[in-house]
């Protein structure tokens, strides 16, 4: 494993200069490396003196390219040349275990509920006293975090991190679930599989590979060599009554619990105290956020719905939907609503996508085009009284992603918050 030492003998090129890139710049100074370039394909401001003026030249001489993870090779403007020197290529994740300054580390990733097991974890050390630290994919980039060699770190890891990650090397790795997602960044769906699976690759057989029932073959093939964990949903489902927690308790969350009651086993935790500590978690915003109640209605925020099989989940746990959906569809997405249909009284299409979810609810579900938010949240606070139901539920889950109205989906969520706060008090 490559030490502080090392790293100050190493060269790099910083390519992509969004959030994560900047962060990769500020943990160089902090830690004295100098021998570093910059690249953005937009960006030609952001430190000068530091930005390469000839890319081909200095991706020769570095020994490594830290990419930043909205970079995709398939689709990056200088993504022929990068794919010439992917095997230099790294990413944040491997600078802090070639770092390696901290005692202990579980590493989150899958397509759906990686934020909320993270979360959920982090509570659960803090509260057992365990010194923790949160990161990644999810609010601080890994590298900005204060860390000190007595820490556990959290890190909540996404696909795109993982799919250069060469040095990751997790104590404890947890994948949860791979369904179709980011298939336009991957390029098909073998190639996303891999990326998930990267977490395994380089652990050492006392580390723990926390898994789903349904990879137990695939990772035996690949030939890893941690110890392989499968949480049991039988035993958490035994064991679910004693949760107070309303968030926790939904079915949404059933699959996260039985991975935090796998790991709460392997750190242990004596189970009197895990239910103690998870009764106090408060949930993520954004996902599957109950954030108002009104007479005969419920309000819930599940923007970050962005795929059919994450909107599903909220689909399977609501009744009386009035069912906001639309955006950016994933690619090869598909919206099957066979055992759904009953829950939904009727949908309302937003985004620049329109035609395709109309071929997705057409002769489905009953539908109407209101092609944003506030005219959506108006229009069912219309057809709550007419349809006169009672126990209605306004959801949010657009099974798609934002960037066609709005700059991610926490800005999507915020605004459906406040829309549905100022309109709720004229109609209802």
């Amino acid at each position: 494993m490559v030490k502080i030492n090392n790293l100050k003998e190493l060269s790099f090129l910083v390519y992509g200069l969004g959030q994560t890139g900047k962060s990769v710049v500020r943990f160089f100074k902090k830690n004295n490396i100098n021998n570093y370039k910059v690249w953005d394909d937009k960006n030609k401001d952001f430190l000068k003196k530091k930005r390469t003026s000839n890319l081909t030249k200095t991706l020769k001489k570095v020994n490594y390219v830290v990419l930043s993870p909205g970079v995709s090779l398939n689709r990056s403007k200088n993504a022929r040349t990068l794919k010439k020197f992917k095997k230099k290529i790294i990413t944040d994740l491997d600078l802090i275990f070639l770092l390696k300054k901290f005692s202990k580390s579980i590493v989150i990733t899958g397509t759906n509920g990686k934020s909320t097991t993270s979360k959920i974890i982090y509570h659960l050390l803090k509260k057992n006293r365990y010194k923790t630290l949160l990161g990644g994919n999810i609010g601080t980039p890994i590298l900005d975090l204060n860390i000190n060699k007595t820490d556990f770190l959290v890190i909540e890891a996404s696909s795109f991190q993982l799919s250069h990650s060469k040095f990751i090397c997790p104590d404890y790795a947890i994948l949860l679930n791979i369904t179709n997602d980011h298939l336009d960044w991957h390029g098909n769906m073998k190639n996303y599989k891999n990326s998930k699976f990267k977490i395994f690759k380089n652990q050492r057989p006392n580390q723990y590979s926390i898994i789903n029932e349904n990879f137990k073959s695939d990772f035996k093939k690949r030939s890893l060599s941690g110890k392989l964990i499968i949480p049991k949903l039988k035993y958490y489902m035994k064991l679910k009554h004693k949760i107070k927690n309303h968030y926790l308790k939904l079915d949404i969350n059933n699959e996260n619990m039985s991975y935090v009651f796998a790991l709460s086993k392997l750190l242990k935790i004596k189970e009197k105290i895990l239910f103690k500590s998870l009764n106090s978690f408060v949930g993520l915003p954004h996902r599957y956020e109950i954030f108002l109640k009104k007479r005969n209605c419920i309000f819930i925020n599940d923007s970050k719905a962005t795929s059919f099989i994450s909107a599903k989940f909220a689909l399977q746990n609501s009744h009386n939907i009035f069912w906001i959906v639309g955006g950016l569809p994933k690619k090869n997405d598909k919206i099957n609503l066979r055992d759904l249909k009953r829950n939904i009284i009727k949908s309302y299409i937003i985004g620049k996508n329109i035609k395709f979810f109309e071929n997705q609810l057409k002769n489905k579900i009953n539908f109407h085009v209101t092609k944003d938010l506030k005219r959506s949240v108006i229009q069912i606070l219309s057809d709550i009284k007419l349809y006169k139901k009672k126990n209605n539920t306004v959801l949010l889950s657009p099974a798609s992603a934002s960037f066609d109205q709005f700059s991610n989906f926490e800005d999507r969520g915020e605004r459906f918050k406040k829309i549905c706060k100022y309109y709720v008090r004229s109609f209802l």
